[in-house]
């Protein structure tokens, strides 16, 4: 798998992906949904719990912004190794996967109800997810497309 592993594909990707993300997160999910989606919050509550350490939001934000690059574009690329499934279908499933790790699993570990109850913030976050991973997947199915052959005359 190592030698199919488009690493410069997966980081465009993942970029491209993540900061698409934090526009929405910054700029839309405001407006339509009321909130402004912060998971370096989460970040530095996590590493305060379990490690003790008190990061600021600025070192919090870009621990988040690098697993979304790398981590979420891994994510969408081994899913797509793995199961087959097109690329952009592997965004929308990992998008969901990471969502519902998000929020149902890590919110929990700083002591926030399950899904954070299925509130705005909850809902935002879902669109960001899944619209991130899918449109990795759809810059990585654009960046992998076979190239026409070249002839020689």
């Amino acid at each position: 798998m190592l030698s199919s592993l488009p690493l410069r594909t997966i980081a465009i990707a993942g970029l491209v992906g993540e900061l698409l993300f934090e526009a929405y997160a910054w700029l839309v999910s405001p407006l339509v949904f009321g909130v402004t989606l912060e998971p370096a919050n989460l970040v530095t509550a996590l590493f305060k719990m379990y490690l003790g350490v008190q990061l600021p939001y600025p070192v919090a934000f870009v621990i988040h912004v690098g697993i979304g690059i790398v981590g979420f574009g891994l994510a969408v690329w081994c899913l797509h190794r793995l199961t087959k499934l097109p690329l952009v279908a592997a965004g929308v499933v990992s998008g969901f996967v990471l969502w519902f790790v998000a929020q149902g699993f890590l919110a929990q570990l700083v002591g926030r109800d399950f899904m954070m109850g299925f509130g705005a913030y909850t809902q935002s976050s879902f669109f960001a997810h899944v619209g991130m991973a899918a449109v990795m997947g759809l810059i990585m199915a654009l960046l992998t497309r076979s190239k026409p052959a070249v002839t020689q005359a």
